[in-house]
């Protein structure tokens, strides 16, 4: 990559921007969701952006950028835990643009949850993906540890 992304929070005027990065990623995963969930994740990423009451649980949003074009996306959230005293984060979902893996996206919105997660306090981040994701395991085996857990879901 010839110029190193930029890192901002998701704004009112992203929501079209938005809105197509976390459709790449769904369909990445082979999945979508509906209208509601759309209109609903947005409103609550700019609620805990803007840091309102009450929204200290809710997803927040972050792009990646290069040249004002949105290039990648990553959401976490902050949540309680039974171990910690401390809040931990969980980054719930990350996208880069198909042309631009490989070339520190998805590195500079983790390291940008990272140190978010340090200033709020968080003993830990800790995220999921599927065994498949190959190409993205290869940078968070880089980044992170990875654990024995396995995921059970009641679906």
């Amino acid at each position: 990559m010839t110029q190193q992304a930029s890192i901002r929070p998701v704004t009112p005027e992203d929501e079209a921007a938005w809105r197509t990065l976390w459709t790449g990623y769904l369909e990445f995963y082979e999945t979508s969701v509906p209208e509601a969930v759309y209109s609903s994740t947005f409103s609550r990423i700019l609620s805990a952006n803007r840091g309102e009451p009450g929204t200290a649980y809710e997803p927040h949003g972050l792009f990646a950028q290069i040249d004002d074009r949105p290039v990648g996306l990553v959401h976490y959230i902050f949540h309680r835990h039974c171990w910690t005293l401390a809040n931990v984060c969980y980054l719930q979902d990350l996208y880069a643009v198909p042309e631009m893996r490989g070339h520190g996206i998805g590195r500079a919105l983790i390291e940008a949850v990272y140190s978010r997660a340090d200033a709020a306090g968080s003993a830990n981040v800790y995220w999921m993906t599927q065994h498949f994701n190959a190409d993205a395991r290869k940078l968070y085996d880089r980044i992170a540890k990875v654990t024995p857990f396995i995921k059970y879901s009641r679906t």
